[in-house]
């Protein structure tokens, strides 16, 4: 009773002597995991190593909540980003709410077993946690054209896997070694977060599939469905505000085009060009 009398009063306070309301950082991490270029900037340590810290040093914070919405990537990256997120976590002693928007896969999954919950939305895309490598072989295409390929190298190995020569199994079989390696280390992250809420065996939820939000909660790869407003508010109150924490901007369109077009700025634009035809790639793969 005596509580909701001062809560009562407070309300006639000036706003400074009422108590504020909680405030929760939001970091949103989206987009394909990768150094990128000035033109199309990738998700990268570098990139967001601000945005956590500042997100991580509101004091009163009762957590801090990431957004992922990301097909993957880079699988250094991914675990670079993993561990200084787990890294602020335990220094600044807060809980870490993840939400994956449309997808989280691949790299993406690898940031987001970051989080001491993963929340998702029903449809959205989780899991494929695997490795792909993928290219082309040019050699029929170049010998139509009449084009001569010369290699010169210091080291016998130092042109494998050469699109434009033939493919040799001596190759393939150490990139599957490098596949293998990076998978192990992949899994045994997921594992070291997650073993004790997983409900499937390794060779289900580990051989590169993906699933809908909806399914991925029913194999233990999240905790829950929902969103983060919502979520949020449910937590810790009605009046509990998010505070978005900007991430690093791009190569700015006025920049690049603010003087002549020189040689400098066609080469920006077609690095951008291959870069968004790439990173359709990595979304397509989950029919995004």
């Amino acid at each position: 009773m005596l509580k909701a009398l001062k809560d009562r009063i407070r309300v006639y306070l000036p706003e400074k002597y009422r108590t504020p309301a909680p405030v929760v950082p939001v970091v949103r991490l989206s987009g394909v995991i990768g150094a990128g270029s000035n033109f199309r900037p990738g998700l990268n340590l570098a990139s967001v190593a601000g945005p956590l810290q500042k997100a991580f040093s509101y004091k009163e914070a009762p957590a801090v909540a990431i957004i992922i919405n990301s097909p993957g990537g880079s699988p250094v990256q991914s675990n670079l980003i993993f561990k200084r997120i787990r890294q602020l976590a335990d220094e600044k002693e807060k809980t870490v709410l993840v939400f994956v928007e449309d997808v989280a896969a691949s790299g993406g999954y690898f940031i987001a077993v970051a989080g001491d919950e993963i929340i998702a939305d029903p449809s959205s895309v989780v899991g494929s946690i695997g490795v792909i490598s993928a290219g082309f072989g040019l050699t029929k295409a170049i010998g139509k054209l009449g084009v001569e390929r010369r290699v010169y190298t210091s080291g016998k190995s130092k042109s494998t896997l050469d699109p434009f020569m033939p493919e040799k199994k001596e190759d393939v079989a150490h990139l599957k070694q490098l596949q293998e390696e990076i998978h192990e280390t992949f899994v045994d992250v997921v594992k070291s977060r997650r073993a004790d809420v997983l409900k499937e065996d390794d060779e289900t939820l580990f051989n590169g599939l993906f699933w809908t939000g909806k399914t991925a909660l029913s194999m233990g790869l999240i905790d829950g469905i929902g969103d983060l407003s919502s979520t949020v508010k449910e937590r810790f109150g009605e009046k509990t505000k998010l505070k978005v924490i900007d991430t690093k901007k791009g190569f700015s369109m006025r920049r690049l085009f603010g003087g002549s077009i020189d040689e400098t700025a066609i080469r920006h634009i077609g690095d951008g060009i291959i870069g968004s035809v790439e990173e359709r790639a990595h979304w397509a793969r989950f029919g995004l």
